[in-house]
């Protein structure tokens, strides 16, 4: 049989209305197209289902016993394809975030678990690397996007700035430095550094900062996670300079950040390919992360760390 979704719905709107006028008006056809459909539903069924007079239209006995049960049906697939329709657009889906180390202990942390709240069917993969396989990553379409630190000359990528925080010195409690205010870059001169190797971002930067300053480095070690950096100070092999977003230190270590002057920023990026959009999921998460990393800023008002 050949019959259409729209003939059985102007069949159920008759047999309500009892007039093809007043089904016609309900369902937004005229009463002419309401009889041609129901001819045809007719002589495709092969059986009457109307009884027609001139004052009003009637359910034949064949009528009566498919009206309610037609009603049922199409009032079930309504409310199905209504189902369908919800899932549809769900936000769900796995979205694959890339970012560095620090980046991955410090605010990764917080964005997946707002994300687990607020977004319970997305599934966030965090791939924790060195800034350059964040990059790699995007590019080659590995994940979704990935959270950088500027500045990255890409004409190939959308990068969307969401943090800006100063670089700190780090240093044992019984330094001559941890009884300061404040430390200058300048008294950094000949002093022992301990700094993160060029896989992180931050590391171009801090360079940038000492030849601005007109500073001869001393840098003893070179390490690759940024918690190394923790007891290599502590130990006494030399200060280090890190990021903001590095903090709190370790409880119960010897240890003291001092805010660093003139104040030496980094920027935190969002980066994500160029004229590619993102799926809604992904989108979804890229707002939590900024989001999470508005909130961090505004927790550090009024904090002299982070004073103008």
């Amino acid at each position: 049989m050949n019959y259409s979704l729209r003939q059985l719905r102007v069949f159920v709107a008759v047999a309500h209305a009892g007039s093809f006028s007043r089904a016609g008006e309900s369902i937004g056809l005229s009463q002419s197209a309401v009889s041609h459909s129901l001819k045809e539903l007719e002589a495709e069924l092969g059986v009457k289902l109307l009884d027609r007079t001139t004052r009003e239209v009637v359910l034949s006995p064949a009528g009566e016993q498919l009206a309610p049960r037609l009603e049922r049906l199409l009032e079930e697939l309504t409310t199905t394809l209504l189902d369908a329709r919800v899932v549809g657009h769900q936000l769900s889906g796995t979205v694959r975030v890339a970012a560095s180390q620090t980046l991955s202990a410090h605010l990764m942390p917080q964005s997946i678990a707002a994300s687990a709240e607020a977004y319970p069917n997305i599934r966030f993969v965090l791939h924790d690397a060195s800034q350059q396989w964040v990059l790699q990553s995007i590019r080659q379409g590995e994940v979704d996007f990935g959270v950088v630190i500027d500045p990255v000359q890409a004409n190939d990528l959308e990068c969307e700035t969401v943090l800006s925080e100063p670089f700190l010195l780090l240093c044992r409690s019984d330094h001559p430095f941890a009884k300061a205010a404040w430390v200058e870059w300048q008294a950094l001169q000949g002093q022992n550094l301990v700094l993160q190797d060029y896989a992180s971002g931050s590391r171009p930067l801090i360079d940038e900062a000492f030849t601005r300053q007109g500073i001869a480095v001393n840098v003893v070690q070179q390490i690759g996670h940024p918690t190394t950096l923790y007891p290599m100070v502590e130990a006494g092999i030399g200060l280090s300079v890190l990021p903001a977003l590095a903090l709190p230190l370790p409880e119960g270590r010897p240890l003291v950040v001092k805010r660093l002057t003139p104040v030496v920023n980094r920027q935190l990026m969002l980066v994500r390919r160029k004229n590619r959009s993102l799926s809604r999921a992904a989108e979804a998460i890229w707002q939590e992360v900024r989001e999470q990393a508005r909130l961090l800023s505004e927790t550090r008002k009024g904090d002299p760390l982070f004073s103008d």
